[in-house]
């Protein structure tokens, strides 16, 4: 029997924590492959297996489920470095650039991966393409004040922008209260073209971050169908 997407996701976080060691300022990213590496985390925590870790989380939600399993909670005030970070991706490319924020905590996911020694990205196949915006449009975080002079700008850089809404119909809001617009953009088949266009979206006033990570990832952990694949940068 072929095993399911979330259990090979699973498999592959859990491997992605074989990496975390006693002592360790971990980041916690958000989404469903960071509540599997909490809950192994804390597993190896409760066994004594791991001892002194500490956890950044990179959402609320990842936030109120670590304190849940008991895995001690500090902040990037508290401890600027963190050693290693597991989080997941929605399309990875073969130079391992990565594009994330399908689930809205981008702006922390990024904080907390630049502060990190490594960042560890644990995905299913799916998620690999030839070039990122082929499967996945770009989320891109911006304050609610003036927010629709965004979408003009992004129609001009060839992108088909869209508010992402709740599941009440309400604008979708990040945890600092900001909005998302997701992107539709051709596929970035060069280097070139991706970091020209994430600088010119960082460069305007009123976007907070894009859903580009580029550089950022030091691993990718790739679930198969038949195997859980390590691919370094």
């Amino acid at each position: 029997m072929s095993q399911t997407i979330d259990e090979l996701k699973r498999q592959a976080a859990e491997r992605a924590v074989e990496q975390v060691e006693s002592g360790m300022v971990v980041g916690l990213g958000h989404g469903s492959t960071a509540i599997h590496a909490v809950r192994r985390i804390s597993a190896l925590i409760q066994a004594g297996k791991l001892k002194n870790i500490l956890g950044v989380p990179c959402s609320q939600q990842i936030e109120l489920e670590a304190r849940r399993l008991n895995i001690p909670i500090t902040t990037l005030e508290e401890d600027p470095v963190v050693d290693l970070t597991i989080d997941g991706a929605d399309e990875v490319d073969p130079h391992l650039e990565v594009i994330k924020g399908g689930g809205g905590a981008l702006l922390r996911e990024k904080i907390v991966a630049q502060a990190s020694r490594r960042e560890i990205i644990v995905v299913d196949e799916s998620k690999l393409s030839g070039a990122l915006c082929t499967k996945f449009a770009l989320p891109i975080e911006v304050i609610p004040f003036g927010w629709t002079t965004h979408l003009a700008f992004l129609e001009g850089l060839g992108g088909r922008p869209k508010q992402r809404m709740a599941s009440d119909g309400s604008p979708f809001k990040t945890d600092q209260g900001n909005f998302i617009i997701d992107c539709k953009f051709d596929p970035l088949t060069t280097p070139t073209a991706l970091a020209e266009l994430a600088e010119k979206i960082k460069a305007r006033v009123g976007i907070v971050e894009h859903g580009f990570f580029i550089g950022i990832a030091s691993e990718v952990i790739v679930a198969g169908t038949d195997r859980i694949r390590n691919i370094q940068r």
